[in-house]
């Protein structure tokens, strides 16, 4: 959630207070209250100011029962984030459940794979990894005798980016944003570089150690580049 509280546009404001309380209704003294003691936005007059103003504004009205309620606009676009909340959650509950699994299978044994990868990737850089869909990567190239991988991702932006690797130059070419600004210099791997890695461990395992040993024996002689 954004808690970035909107105060200038008074429909928002309300929006912002509901998606909190997250009740059908309130009566008018207890929604002062939260707004005042709960979630401590205003004192208690402006509280009645601002619930007074929603009420005039009809964003917030009183029925039968003397309850208040969202108006039915404002209640449609709540049950909408209230939907693309849900689904967001559900996608936080899955990426979680696929960083726990590949937290899981690297650590069970430490292969040549993990204790290689590891050299390159933070817990921060794996993690992030997993968001990565396989589907965007295409592979143009990975050819062992060679000493050659080349492949495409797509990102944010709407040209793909490119990753090279060539252990016979010692040179690792990458152009994402988080590779040039923070990854390079250090020699370390992005979630790009790092989800390559874990796809061409789930199709040949022997390549992927391949690769990356030649990376590490000799990584001061190597080129980061962008």
């Amino acid at each position: 959630m954004n808690f970035a509280i909107p105060r200038i546009n008074i429909s928002e404001m309300l929006l912002y207070i509901w998606k909190i309380i997250d009740l059908p209704f309130i009566l008018h003294n207890d929604l002062l209250f939260r707004i005042s003691f709960d979630l401590f936005l205003d004192p208690p007059e402006k509280a009645k100011i601002f619930i007074n103003r929603c009420m005039e504004d009809k964003v917030l009205i009183k029925d039968d029962n003397q309850n208040l309620k969202l108006s039915e606009d404002l209640n449609n676009q709540l049950k909408n984030w209230q939907k693309k909340r849900k689904i967001e959650v559900v996608e936080k509950i899955k990426t979680a459940n696929k960083v726990k699994s590949l937290k899981n299978d690297i650590s069970k044994e430490l292969s040549n794979f993990s204790v290689l990868i590891n050299a390159f990737v933070d817990k921060g850089t794996l993690n992030r990894s997993v968001s990565v869909s396989d589907a965007a990567f295409e592979l143009l190239k990975c050819d062992r005798s060679k000493g050659i991988i080349k492949s495409k991702v797509k990102g944010s932006k709407e040209e793909a980016y490119l990753i090279e690797i060539d252990t016979n130059n010692k040179i690792l070419r990458h152009n994402c944003n988080d590779f040039k600004t923070r990854r390079a210099d250090n020699k370390k791997f992005c979630k790009h570089l790092t989800k390559l890695f874990l796809l061409l461990k789930d199709k040949n395992e022997n390549i992927a150690e391949f690769f990356l040993s030649k990376l590490a024996e000799n990584i001061d002689k190597w080129d980061f580049i962008t």
